[in-house]
């Protein structure tokens, strides 16, 4: 494989960290030009830059990029540091090879337009930008131009080389259940945020840690997977899977179905959007078969987790309505987690907040942004749609509280 050139975004995040550590290991394959992060940890940056000799970095905080430039000037590091609200979107359209989206949440939207316009590849961790803005991502990638970095999408496309799309019958996502499995929704009223943020299988940042607690994450992920693969979404199901081993299936009409299994580790996932069509080898450790182990799949309880059904009525209304439900539930995170709202208010919320916007299938939100699958969007719509339901959640829960 020729080496490729890779910019980062989200770079001292999870996904971030885990890629830099990965082309550490496999520098013949990779050489870093560029990395991006919001700035909250201006000495970690610092660090990236100098380890990985990049050449480009852009930080969206100007006071941490203050900081970055100081450290890199006692380092005699000549790095090209940029700050502002379009940085990140910037570097996102300088040339390389892989954009490596880690970003979090709705910020990640035009970065990923940006690479896109660009022509380069860009291997997608963060989902929400594919979500929010989806018929405007479609539009401007190119086949192939769009690798997934999560795991369950990653696996989906890898298990869909067994066969042609005319021949997959419905794509099975798995979800480890999170830390609540078996509880009932009784239960989750007193979930306190450190329960919820001790995920069994999974070491993320606050925001995806949580909604794979409420399963909201999942649901993200039903979106996602009907964007990405063009499958209607009667046609993607979610069971549970504990070990979360199986990352996810494709079951084709002849009644096989393809699994794609390995060790709950995203460097693997990371790799594989990184070096596709081609494969790194030793990138993460395989599944021990020497070793007995058992697998569990058991059917997804939608009573007690409400999100994944939630997020399914907003993938079917479509439009903006998938923006106003994701950004509907940061808030509501950050809520929950500042002890401001109890951990079942935040699917409540989410449906509350929804059900304004759309009213029902058909009509037009009070903001006056329409859902509906054929109306067209722009990025100042989504962002708009993204504003509102950010603005109606702090509403809502502000009501709530002074009730």
């Amino acid at each position: 494989m020729a080496r490729r050139r890779v910019v980062i975004l989200g770079s001292t995040g999870s996904i971030g960290t885990q890629a830099l550590a990965l082309i550490s290991r496999h520098r013949e394959a990779f050489e870093v030009v560029g990395v991006a992060a919001r700035g909250s940890d201006p000495p970690l940056i610092a660090r990236q830059v100098i380890e990985h000799d990049v050449s480009h970095v852009a930080v969206g905080d100007p006071s941490a990029a203050a900081e970055v430039r100081r450290l890199l000037a006692d380092a005699a590091c000549q790095a090209q540091v940029t700050d502002g609200d379009d940085a990140v979107a910037r570097l996102a359209a300088h040339p390389c090879d892989v954009v490596l989206n880690g970003l979090a949440g709705a910020a990640g939207l035009v970065p990923t337009l940006a690479a896109l316009d660009a022509g380069s590849v860009v291997a997608l961790a963060n989902k929400e930008s594919l979500i929010i803005g989806g018929p405007l991502v479609k539009q401007r990638a190119r086949p192939g131009q769009i690798r997934p970095v999560d795991s369950e999408h990653s696996a989906i496309a890898q298990c869909l080389a067994a066969g042609t799309m005319q021949e997959v019958s419905r794509l099975i996502l798995t979800a480890s259940g999170g830390p609540f499995r078996g509880w009932t929704r009784a239960r989750l009223n007193d979930v306190t945020p450190q329960q919820a943020l001790a995920h069994p299988t999974w070491s993320m940042g606050p925001l995806v840690t949580v909604n794979s607690a409420t399963l909201v994450n999942k649901g993200l992920e039903v979106i996602e997977a009907h964007l990405l693969f063009d499958l209607p979404l009667d046609r993607i199901d979610v069971v549970v899977h504990p070990q979360s081993v199986v990352h996810s299936m494709v079951e084709f009409v002849d009644g096989s179905t393809i699994a794609q299994a390995s060790p709950p580790d995203m460097v693997l996932p990371i790799s594989w959007a990184l070096g596709w069509p081609e494969r790194i080898p030793g990138a993460a450790a395989g599944c021990d078969w020497s070793t007995a182990s058992t697998w569990d799949f058991l059917p997804l309880d939608e009573v007690t987790f409400p999100a994944v059904a939630l997020a399914r009525r907003a993938g079917a209304v479509g439009g903006t309505a998938p923006a106003v439900f994701n950004a509907a539930d940061e808030v509501c995170v950050e809520a929950f987690l500042e002890g401001r709202i109890p951990f079942t208010a935040i699917v409540s919320t989410i449906a509350e907040v929804l059900q304004v916007h759309v009213i029902d299938d058909n009509g037009a939100g009070p903001a006056g942004i329409e859902p509906g699958e054929g109306n067209v969007l722009s990025v100042e719509r989504v962002l708009e749609a993204d504003a509102w339901g950010r603005r109606t959640a702090a509403e809502t829960i502000a009501r709530r509280k002074a009730h």
